[in-house]
Order: structure tokens, then C-alpha cells, then sequence
């Protein structure tokens, strides 16, 4: 099951819409988002005065321990929520081959989050063909929501996607494929939506890193027709800031849809209300 409401958050309904970024430790979001005397050890709680969730990607490249989840989540306000992205070891090196040591240490590690906790995001690798016996046998072992990035077209063969939306209807948690924008695979356009909750990723627009308001503006109209109980959306397009413009950006497309910042931006930034 999802992660329970907490006093002081949201209610949630159905069509909720989670937007945030891919990480949030950039310097070069120094000037474009955080103010330059600001000392990396403060960005996380600048973030979250400003954002309702984050994707934590560094978990990708290297595991947190459970102490530095707990850490985080001390920084996050009530409501707040963390995505968290596998380990490159369990996805990209033993392309999930015997998950089972691989995720128990995923799963401790991020279990420190606490009350923070929101989905997991499992980003397979290129130019890895479809192997729907390993998939299946990771899902089995999944105890939180999942979302899967799937990055070779093998996948969304015809007759492969069925059976990989059957893998995923039958898990015992909820589970999800992403829906990619942009990037080296963007996800087929065609692609029904599964699961009960949505998860999109945007990594850069049609013509630049950046995307274009008109872009924009379809994905907010896609978004709204995703009937699904809830979604959660992340900007990975992180050089010069563009995936807090567009996330933001985003967010006042979709209105009541989005749930907003838990504590005031201006309270963050030391002002009155």
C-alpha cells in the first residue's frame, strides 16, 4: 500500500499529481534556484519549501545508508515525499539477477525515510533485452509501490508488453511502467497506462535540455486525463536549473491538481507571509 497521510498533509484524491525534480545536490542550481550563500548541507530543506517531493538519484550511483534517510527525512516537512531510484548495482550490473540481498539492503536503507517514503523507481538499463523471468521474480519480492523504466525497445514489443503488464498486475504491491520524456528512449506514445498510480519522468524537451512552454502545456492536459489515483512527476533535465523552472512551471498548468508546497516558499525564504 501507498504510504499513509500524515497530520497536516493533503487529503489525498483521486488525480493527485506529485511534481518535483530528480535530485536536488546541484551547484549549478546556485543562482537559477538556491540563493548563492547558501551551503550545500541547507539545500534539501530549501527544496522542500518549494517542492511537495523529490526522486533521490544519488541512491542510483551510490546506496545511502538508512542514517542519512533518517537525516532527510528529518529536513522534510509533514506530507513531504521522496521517490527513491535503485541502486545501478541491482539494475544496471546484475541486471536484476538473484534481487533478493540487492533489494533487502535498498529497502532497509530507504525504510529510514519513514513517514516520507513514496515509491520506488527501478530504471532498467539500455540495450538490455526484455527478461521477463527476472523482472517477475524481483516483483514478487517487492513490498512498496514500484515504478520501472524500461530503456530497451524489446520491452514494448507487442506481445512482450502484455506479458510484462501481467508480471506487473499480479505483484503483491502496486506497481507501474514509467512514462519517459525524451531522452535516449523515450516511452512509446501508444503505451497504456497501468497500475493505480502513475509515474513520469522528463529528461529533456524536443528542441534543448529545456522544455518549451508549449510542451508543457500538452503534458498538463495529458495529465489531467490520467484517471489513475494518483501521479508523481520528475524533472531530470537538472543542468542550468531547467527542471525547477519546469517543474514549477508544470505545477501552475495543473492547478488544483498539484499538490502543493507543504510550508510557504516565503517562510522558507525567511520572509513574511
Amino acid at each position: 500500500m501507498l504510504p499513509p497521510i500524515v497530520e497536516g498533509a493533503v487529503v489525498m484524491e483521486k488525480g493527485t499529481i506529485w511534481v518535483g525534480a530528480s535530485g536536488w545536490v546541484y551547484p549549478h542550481w546556485v543562482g537559477p534556484f538556491y540563493p548563492a550563500k547558501r551551503s550545500e548541507s541547507d539545500y534539501l530543506a530549501f527544496y522542500t519549501r518549494h517542492f511537495p517531493t523529490v526522486e533521490i538519484n544519488r541512491s542510483f550511483y551510490r546506496l545511502p545508508e538508512r542514517r542519512h534517510c533518517e537525516a532527510w527525512a528529518r529536513l522534510a516537512p509533514p506530507g513531504f515525499r521522496f521517490a527513491v531510484k535503485a541502486s545501478r548495482y541491482l539494475t544496471h550490473m546484475k541486471k536484476l539477477k538473484d534481487p533478493q540481498e540487492s533489494l533487502q539492503r535498498l529497502v532497509t536503507a530507504a525504510e529510514g525515510l519513514g513517514e516520507h517514503l513514496g515509491p520506488f523507481l527501478f530504471q532498467l538499463p539500455p540495450h538490455w533485452r526484455a527478461n521477463l523471468d527476472r523482472l517477475a521474480d524481483l516483483v514478487a519480492l517487492l513490498r512498496y509501490p514500484a515504478a520501472f523504466e524500461f530503456r530497451d525497445a524489446s520491452w514494448f514489443a507487442p506481445e512482450t508488453l502484455s506479458r510484462l503488464l501481467k508480471v506487473l498486475e499480479q505483484a503483491p504491491v502496486p506497481c507501474t511502467v514509467v512514462i519517459a520524456v525524451g531522452g535516449s528512449l523515450p516511452t512509446p506514445p501508444d503505451l497504456p497506462l497501468s497500475g493505480s498510480f502513475g509515474y513520469y519522468r522528463f529528461h529533456q524537451g524536443s528542441e534543448g535540455i529545456g522544455f518549451s512552454d508549449e510542451e508543457l502545456m500538452t503534458w498538463a492536459e495529458r495529465l489531467r486525463k490520467d484517471r489513475r489515483r494518483e501521479a508523481y512527476v520528475y524533472f531530470n533535465n537538472d543542468p542550468k536549473g531547467y527542471a525547477v523552472r519546469d517543474a514549477t512551471r508544470l505545477r501552475e498548468l495543473l492547478g488544483p491538481l498539484a499538490v502543493r508546497p507543504f510550508v510557504p516558499a516565503s517562510v522558507a525564504d525567511g520572509r513574511r507571509a
